[in-house]
């Protein structure tokens, strides 16, 4: 019995301490992977104090790609290789014109599996710069800031490809 308490509280204090994991789950959206194998979901979006925005998340689910990021975590932020390689992954947060057209990063974090964060940046004023939407996430967090809907990710499946034969090309052996 006292185990299952010790768990029990071990799990809370755990639970408690994951703030970046509390999202509203009716806002959250997958969009599948990205061209270099990266798993990304859309966390949050919409209007704050009428300026849209957006938060997603990216999983790295490319091992080349992760240890691009460790290095230039240790490299930039003079992070130990074993908080660097602890890794599991990033948050972006994202502020859009009226329009929709344009974004500007907010924040960008790095965390752990455990929800821990390893490093992350705030831009705020002049240090926010805009840049035209475009890639793979952008365009769908700006849909959803602005209360558009956004198309499903697509499901890859194998396709059958079936070789016709025409009678003309059939040669029968003469004896």
């Amino acid at each position: 019995m006292k185990k299952f308490v010790v768990l029990a509280l071990l799990a809370a204090v755990v639970a408690s301490a994951v703030p970046a994991m509390a999202w509203d789950s009716n806002k959250q959206k997958a969009l599948g992977q990205d061209p270099n194998k990266m798993t990304w979901y859309i966390l949050d979006y919409g209007m704050n104090g009428g300026i849209p925005y957006a938060v997603s998340r990216k999983y790295y689910t490319n091992q080349t790609e992760k240890d691009k990021t460790i290095e230039l975590l240790m490299s930039k932020f003079s992070i130990s290789p074993e908080i660097a390689g602890s890794l599991y992954f990033t948050e972006y947060g994202y502020e859009f014109t009226p329009d929709g057209k344009q974004f500007a990063v907010t924040y960008l974090r790095h965390y752990d599996m455990l929800g821990n964060e390893i490093h992350g940046t705030v831009y705020e004023g002049e240090n926010k710069e805009f840049n035209a939407v475009s890639g793979f996430v952008l365009p769908k967090a700006s849909n959803l800031a602005l209360g558009k809907s956004i198309a499903e990710p697509k499901k890859t499946t194998a396709k059958k490809t079936t070789k016709k034969t025409t009678a003309s090309k059939v040669v029968k052996k003469k004896k």
